[in-house]
């Protein structure tokens, strides 16, 4: 069966893209993240989350690429509110550093639940990081 026209040389092109994105990621990959630590380069979850005793010394250690980088981190919510179209679930009270999911739904959890977050790593303040767009799921 022979391509349209649309699609002829894809597979090729594909590849070598691939390839491509492959050999520039490798070494992003080797300066981005401690394989102890909580951050992942690209999307995933770190075999070791962060905790509010641990997110602090994390937070200041954190990755300094030009790529996007997901932390997690696991722990109980202290705050749980929604508008409606998003989710806004916290994790960690002061003085620990305070987490901020973004996500889609509550999924009725509620404050005390423990749980786990991955997301987009962005530190939006002294005591305040934000995982956006992130994924929360109960332990």
């Amino acid at each position: 069966m022979r391509a349209s026209g649309v699609f002829r040389g894809f597979a090729p092109t594909a590849l070598a893209l691939a390839l491509l994105l492959a050999a520039a990621t490798e070494p992003l990959a080797q300066e981005c993240c401690d394989p102890a630590g909580p951050f992942r380069l690209g999307e995933g979850y770190a075999d070791q989350p962060a905790t509010c005793e641990t997110i602090g010394d994390w937070v200041e250690r954190a990755p300094q690429v030009d790529a996007r980088v997901t932390m997690s981190v696991r722990g109980a919510l202290s705050a749980v509110d929604s508008d409606g179209a998003l989710a806004y679930l916290v994790m960690c009270a002061e003085p620990d550093v305070r987490v901020l999911c973004v996500t889609y739904s509550t999924n009725d959890m509620q404050p005390g639940d423990v749980v786990l977050f991955a997301g987009g790593y962005s530190r939006v303040g002294e005591e305040q990081v934000m995982l956006d767009p992130c994924l929360a799921s109960r332990e």
